[in-house]
């Protein structure tokens, strides 16, 4: 364990939203000359760094992952790493509670940036790293990827160039890493240098792409958002079609927590672990699951998977929103959408949690609306032409605004 309920630093004084955890004196230098020399990443503190401390945003105390493989690569490949940044306690929710009182919107102090990368999409869209190093267990860096208006790339379950290895766990079966940037390029540039393998801009002429769009889980704003996007596709050429796909949320929360609670079973062991009531609350239920009951979330996973992969035969590319509303304010438990009111943590994760609980590969972009976001997903191991399709998407905008 890394400590015993330690209290949380005060917050910068030139940081209003809370993103930062740590800063040291200086950042950790890149080994210089590399592809990555020049970029500063900040790194959430789920990650390894050695000489830093390791708290996930918790008064609990939490295990010990080791050092980061995917943060010592970054280094070697030239990137400074400038800090670690707040996330939503131990990964376990999709607002950036914790308890330092949480991260706040980089440009609304009243409303929530999203979570569990809050701090990592703070710090994107403040400008003061060129990427930042997240995780996505159901959507922690694809929501606050949308409702900060950065970019967030979620790869492949496993993809061997963005290893977990290093990274507290939240759940082993869903948990990925990957960066937040404020644009497709740097995203890619990053992984091409993790990969060694270029990654060229694709067109969208005749790319068959699914929308995926229920129309009562998002609010008019975000339906409206959706739609011109699927628009500018078809502009482009792509072929767009509506699909339907149920709510994976049995799946997913059973398999999530009953893990987080393993992972977290030392601290469940304290009288008062320093969690989070709801935290807390929630790490207690998945120790009280069955293994039956779990076990049946497994097969309840594998006909979602077959699901996707019905789609997949018939598609290239599945496009839907990444969040349901825009930032809500901070405090907000439940949103309004089209087919009435609903508790936001559901009303998010449906959206996002399939495509982790499945490990796909899939992009968070931002759509003209402002602080929304849309994903495009892909079957596992299509990461670079994903991307190659969001270099398209980003020269296409080049071209309309002049630059």
């Amino acid at each position: 364990m890394t400590g015993s309920a330690p209290p949380f630093p005060p917050a910068l004084p030139d940081d209003p939203q809370r993103a930062w955890a740590y800063r040291p004196a200086s950042p950790l230098p890149g080994v210089p000359g590399g592809p990555l020399s020049g970029l500063t990443f900040s790194v959430k503190d789920l990650y390894g760094v050695p000489g830093w401390p390791l708290g996930a945003s918790t008064r609990a105390p939490v295990p010990d992952p080791g050092e980061s493989v995917l943060v010592r690569r970054l280094l070697d490949l030239g990137a400074a790493a400038v800090g670690k940044t707040h996330l939503h306690e131990i990964a376990l929710g999709i607002t950036g509670l914790n308890g330092s009182g949480g991260t706040a919107h980089p440009a609304d102090p009243e409303r929530v940036p999203g979570g569990s990368s809050s701090g990592a999409a703070v710090s994107v869209a403040l400008a003061q790293v060129d990427f930042a190093l997240g995780t996505d267990t159901g959507g922690s860096i694809r929501i606050p990827a949308a409702w900060c208006g950065v970019t967030g790339f979620k790869p492949t379950k496993r993809h061997p160039a963005w290893s977990t290895e290093g990274v507290l766990p939240l759940s082993w079966t869903c948990d990925h890493a990957g960066p937040l940037a404020r644009d497709v390029r740097t995203v890619v540039r990053v992984h091409e240098a993790l990969t060694g393998q270029r990654v060229s801009a694709r067109d969208w002429a005749g790319v068959r792409v699914a929308l995926w769009l229920p129309d009562g889980w998002v609010d008019d704003a975000v339906h409206a958002a959706v739609r011109a996007f699927a628009a500018d596709l078809e502009g482009g050429g792509a072929q767009v079609t509506r699909v339907e796909l149920p709510e994976m949320l049995d799946a997913y929360t059973p398999i999530v927590i009953s893990e987080a609670a393993q992972v977290h079973a030392e601290a469940l062991r304290l009288e008062d672990p320093g969690f989070l009531p709801f935290t807390l609350a929630t790490l207690r239920q998945g120790a009280a699951l069955e293994p039956a009951e779990v076990q049946a979330a497994f097969g309840r996973r594998e006909e979602y998977r077959a699901r996707l992969d019905g789609v997949f035969t018939a598609f290239d590319v599945l496009l839907a929103p990444a969040v349901p509303t825009p930032p809500p304010l901070a405090g907000q438990d439940e949103v309004e959408l089209r087919d009435g009111r609903l508790p936001l943590r559901r009303a998010a994760l449906r959206l996002t949690a399939p495509f982790s609980l499945l490990g796909l590969p899939t992009l968070a972009v931002p759509a003209a609306t402002p602080f929304v976001g849309v994903q495009l997903v892909a079957p596992q191991g299509h990461d670079d032409r994903l991307l190659g399709l969001g270099l398209g998407l980003q020269r296409a905008e080049d071209v309309r605004s002049g630059s």
